[in-house]
């Protein structure tokens, strides 16, 4: 890659930036599977967008750079030419007196997620043994500008307490799909006392942005109505969307239908309805008649009988070697806004596991939100015990690396402290986290995947480009927001709001 300049010449560059009245640059790279860098883009207020392809040899030196600008055309130039026309420059400007600092506002400019700890080979079953994850297909490096302090995007405004204005609304229409962090409910009274407040509190405590609950199952009808009187008003008023889930065994599909539609059409005495829905289709090993043709009867039954914009997400096997063979992924996917693949890795690897599942069905084009382990795996022939801090940190690790747009886990009533404070610290899709951090590539992710959902289309790439900041300002506009183009305290307050999705006719 190009050389850095020495740090005093650094020091002017940085200065220049800092000034009221200079050009502010922004830059960022995109890098192909193999982590190497093939396409650096830079903007400029005044000078445009200028896109440079870095060619490299296998080895994964540069060997040449071809830059487009919008007004000079296609350069050529070679690494070490920009670097000597970096110096003359810097070496020109030392004499000039630079005062002020035009970096107040918080972030104007594209940037690239952080470095993330490794995921293990998807072939294999051991523990990964290097440090740094392997970049996506897609995903973005950090990019230091000359001087090594270029602005990266930031989750959150520097100043911390920016009230949400009391007019803002929710501009969607759609609904949102779950980003960032969630954990699954499979019976209430089982956990933090059967208390909604207390289950509440630790979802906030957590980081947690959606919760999963059951509603029903072919065998027990919805059933779900008192909790979520309790659960759905207090969860809401938290910012915490809820998801509710239903195991359709598929003997009887129009009588599973029937019953997804009637937890999906449920308001509570206080108005709530919950915020999305989620089929657990299982195998047969589990009871479910499952063929292609009743998982597709099924799927395509729910879609039309809610509409094109009620969130609807999947939760199925994850697509083992051997699952693939026997789970009709083609059939059930395509009516579905995103995919929530169980990745239980027993007595395997969770980074391993995660990252076969991830590149698997990304070939559906479709958000991904895997639902790691968080129990004891052994009956199932795993490890004994729930999976220790070391493997949640791994699996969420390997998520972000690969392109997922957030992560839950299976369940709330079997982790072990150990295992919610992992979660509670993890920082790669903590889109609620402090305000005026770097953001990550999963950060990012999340949040274009939930402007994306809602009717604000961008790429899902884990990189801040012109697109993300084009739909974040759409956004803040339409609901009545500072048009920043950050994710502050206000956007992020109304991009988490739950909201009634749409249902036709309603």
């Amino acid at each position: 890659m190009l050389h850095n300049p020495p740090t005093f010449i650094a020091r002017v560059l940085g200065r220049l930036r800092a000034h009221p009245h200079a050009i502010r640059t922004t830059e960022w790279l995109r890098t192909d599977p193999a982590g190497r860098a093939i396409e650096r883009v830079r903007t400029s207020p005044t000078a445009g967008r200028t896109v440079a392809w870095l060619r490299t040899h296998p080895a994964g030196r540069v060997v040449d750079r071809i830059s487009t600008h919008p007004v000079a055309g296609r350069v050529r130039s070679a690494p070490r030419v920009v670097h000597v026309l970096a110096v003359v420059l810097a070496l020109a400007l030392v004499a000039v007196p630079l005062r002020g600092d035009a970096r107040t506002g918080g972030p104007t400019g594209p940037g690239t997620g952080e470095p993330v700890a490794a995921a293990a080979d998807a072939g294999g079953g051991g523990a990964p043994s290097s440090t740094t994850a392997p970049a996506s297909p897609g995903a973005a490096v950090h990019a230091e500008d000359e001087a090594g302090d270029g602005p990266a995007p930031m989750i959150g405004q520097p100043a911390a307490d920016v009230a949400t204005p009391a007019d803002a609304v929710m501009p969607a229409s759609r609904g949102a799909i779950p980003v960032g962090k969630g954990m699954w409910l499979w019976q209430p009274e089982e956990i933090e006392g059967g208390d909604p407040d207390r289950i509440v509190a630790r979802a906030q405590a957590a980081g947690l942005t959606h919760i999963y609950v059951r509603t029903g199952s072919s065998r027990m009808g919805f059933y779900a109505q008192a909790f979520l009187n309790e659960i759905l008003p207090r969860a809401h008023a938290a910012g915490i969307r809820v998801y509710g889930w239903d195991f359709p065994y598929l003997h009887d599909q129009m009588a599973d239908i029937s019953r997804s539609v009637e937890a999906i059409t449920y308001v509570t005495p206080t108005g709530e309805r919950i915020d999305g829905f989620v089929p657990d289709i299982e195998t047969p090993s589990e009871g479910t008649a499952l063929t292609p043709q009743s998982a597709r009867a099924y799927s395509e039954g729910l879609r039309n009988a809610v509409g094109p914009d009620y969130p609807l997400i999947i939760a199925l096997p994850r697509p083992s070697p051997q699952m693939q063979q026997r789970f009709p992924y083609d059939a059930v996917v395509p009516y579905y806004d995103a995919i929530a693949p169980m990745t239980y890795w027993l007595n395997r690897q969770p980074d391993s596991d995660v990252i076969n599942d991830l590149t698997f069905l990304s070939r559906y084009g479709k958000p991904i939100i895997p639902i790691g382990q968080a129990y004891d795996g052994a009956p199932e022939g795993g490890r004994p015990g729930p999976p220790p801090p070391d493997e949640i940190r791994r699996f969420i690790a390997a998520a972000e690396a690969y392109g997922a747009v957030g992560v839950s886990f299976w369940s709330w009533q079997h982790a072990t402290p150990e295992i919610w404070a992992t979660i509670a610290a993890s920082e790669e899709f903590a889109i609620d986290g402090p305000l005026g951090v770097r953001a990550r590539a999963g950060q990012i992710r999340s949040v274009q995947a939930l402007l994306d959902s809602i009717g604000f289309a961008t790429p899902v790439s884990g990189q801040w480009q012109p697109e993300t900041i084009d739909a974040l300002r759409a956004f803040q506009e339409a609901a009545q927001l500072p048009v920043t183009g950050a994710v502050d305290r206000p956007t992020r307050d109304v991009l988490l709001r739950p909201f009634g999705a749409p249902l036709p006719g309603w």
